[in-house]
């Protein structure tokens, strides 16, 4: 039985511009980096000892090894426990954010990465 995500795989244009927005912006770390000669990922967390990663690998390269895969962007949701504090942080390092809406579920806000790829965070405590 499966029993929890590992790894969600990211597919991108820039891995460098990618690898910096997640570090940068977001405060991801790298896992770990890997390069086999005619392919290379990159795979980053939230924070160590994380529990699911994402894996930023070449959509162009993954479009000729695998032409029949999905390369769209997953929608992901991320948890936070401080909503203002994240929201700040990313305006202040100028990621492109939505506004703060209250849903039943709590309060939750999407911003885009460097290739207008969105993804949303929910605050949970």
């Amino acid at each position: 039985m499966i029993h929890k995500i590992g790894q969600v795989m990211l597919y991108v244009n820039n891995q460098d511009e990618a690898v910096t927005f997640w570090t940068e912006k977001l405060g991801f770390q790298i896992v770990s980096e890997e390069n086999n000669g005619q392919m290379r990922w990159i795979e980053v967390a939230p924070s160590e000892g994380a529990e699911t990663s994402i894996v930023l690998h070449d959509k162009k390269l993954i479009a000729q090894m695998s032409p029949e895969l999905n390369l769209g962007t997953p929608s992901l949701m991320f948890y936070t426990t401080n909503l203002d504090e994240l929201y700040s942080s990313l305006t202040d390092k100028n990621v492109k954010v939505g506004e703060i809406v209250q849903l039943p579920t709590g309060r939750v806000f999407n911003f885009a990465d460097s290739e207008d790829n969105y993804f949303a965070v929910s605050e949970r405590k």
